[in-house]
């Protein structure tokens, strides 16, 4: 099974810098590669950090403005001009339907990607598309436009003991003739192994605080938040539908979130370092103040 991993393509909000592109997110998730808000210059970054168009299968924008869609003509394009092998399935607010087909459309170019539409129109927390493994799940946001974050939640499971296997002695095929029967020579599944909670990624762009940010954050084993304003500026963050560092953190800690990855930085601020202490005065996990091109394992 190939690593689950979050590769941040960039973190720039509203106008890149010298250091950060536009936002970008990839995820890699058991043979899926989930695209989230592909803003100016995804395409190029994507070639610096090894993610090839054809790795996309998912495309998830949060909402329309150009700092978190502008790179999805080039994406979508060099999907087709490399062939992709399979459909793509892309996820966006039904209001901004006459957006993403400009931008599906922006320029002639030889079309050959199935892309399947999938506008979002809910409240409350609401599947987007399941397998026998995940869910992806979306909840509105609050930005002043329509505004939705995702969350992928693997299905709970049980995790095998060792030990326990040792001592009815089942080892190789058997392991796996008892799980998919639940039960083998008068051994039962719970016998031999433990409930295991499913791994979540969150992912929550430009929003003030409201209830979609914390029923997404519940329990994620990784949170990608925006943090575009320091505390000093939260009547800024208000005024504008965004979030603080502090708040971000709060969120998490309420949530019982495991690793906080805090991105979409405001180009007014100079010292990365300040993010992580505003985070870390109020959220005990690990904090991972992103940075363009680096990965964050999603640990098991």
């Amino acid at each position: 099974m190939s690593p689950r991993e979050l590769v941040v393509l960039g973190t720039a909000s509203q106008v890149p810098t010298r250091l950060r592109n536009h936002n970008g997110y990839f995820l890699r998730w058991d043979g899926e590669g989930f695209l989230f808000d592909p803003g100016d210059g995804t395409q190029r970054q994507m070639a610096h950090a090894g993610v090839a168009a054809s790795d996309i299968t998912r495309v998830c924008l949060t909402h329309f403005h150009g700092d978190h869609c502008l790179g999805l003509p080039g994406v979508v394009q060099r999907m087709s001009l490399d062939n992709s092998p399979h459909d793509v399935q892309a996820y966006f607010p039904a209001s901004g339907e006459v957006y993403f087909d400009r931008l599906r459309h922006a320029t002639p170019y030889h079309d050959t990607v199935t892309l399947t539409k999938h506008p979002i129109d809910g409240d409350g927390l609401f599947t987007l598309a399941e397998t026998a493994t995940w869910r992806l799940e979306a909840h509105r946001l609050d930005h002043g436009i329509d505004a939705y974050g995702f969350r992928l939640a693997e299905r709970d499971g049980r995790r095998m003991l060792p030990e326990r296997l040792r001592e009815h002695g089942i080892a190789g095929p058997d392991v796996a003739v008892l799980q998919r029967d639940g039960r083998l020579r008068g051994v039962s599944l719970g016998d031999v192994s433990e409930p295991r909670r499913g791994q979540r990624f969150a992912f929550v762009m430009d929003t003030r605080l409201c209830a979609g940010v914390r029923a997404l954050a519940e329990c994620a084993d990784v949170l990608v938040i925006e943090s575009t304003y320091l505390a000093e500026d939260e009547g800024l963050a208000v005024a504008h539908g965004h979030l603080t560092a502090a708040q971000a953190a709060r969120v998490a800690a309420d949530a019982g979130v495991r690793t906080l990855v805090l991105t979409h930085f405001s180009q007014r601020y100079d010292d990365p370092s300040r993010f992580r202490r505003e985070a870390e005065a109020v959220f005990d996990g690990e904090v991972v103040v992103a940075e363009d091109l680096i990965r964050v394992r999603i640990r098991g």
